[in-house]
């Protein structure tokens, strides 16, 4: 089942200490409790591109997803770009930018599942599954802000 998400965070912080909380993703499980863990499967380059790094998520509903992570491109300051493979299979892009002492980052998820039992819960939960991945990503944008001793200004999801 083919999904297609859209968050959005505004948060009164630096955008260089926003990026690097995002770009290090190995800590990610230190500060947002829906990722259980992160491991480095390959280094990549100085900026990370061509490394690969597998997520384990944790979500509200009674389920677990692994996934690889190949990093394609990096931006310093204005994006970063994967490939997904496992669980789930596509594309994902966190984009920063600033107005003001508020950063914004945009994580955009274009992915379809590849569980046999997901796509067949899709047919019936898809609303269910859509609110788990915004309520990770709500958890994820003030846990950030926690971390960063930040006012979270906005969350909006698509």
């Amino acid at each position: 089942m083919k999904y297609h998400f859209v968050t959005v965070w505004r948060i009164e912080a630096p955008l260089e200490a926003v990026c690097e909380a995002i770009y290090h993703s190995l800590n990610w499980p230190l500060w947002w409790r829906n990722v259980e863990r992160v491991e480095e499967l390959i280094r990549g380059d100085e900026q990370g591109i061509g490394s690969v790094r597998r997520y384990s998520w944790k979500g509200r509903l009674p389920y677990r997803l692994t996934f690889d992570i190949h990093v394609m491109h990096v931006e310093p300051l204005a994006a970063i770009e994967g490939i997904a493979s496992g669980d789930v299979e596509g594309q994902g892009r966190w984009s920063f930018s600033a107005e003001g002492t508020v950063s914004i980052v945009r994580f955009e998820w274009q992915v379809y599942t590849t569980p046999a039992w997901m796509n067949f819960m899709a047919l019936f939960a898809r609303p269910l599954i859509k609110w788990n991945h915004d309520s990770v990503m709500r958890q994820g944008g003030k846990a950030l802000a926690r971390m960063l001793n930040a006012r979270l200004v906005d969350i909006a999801h698509n």
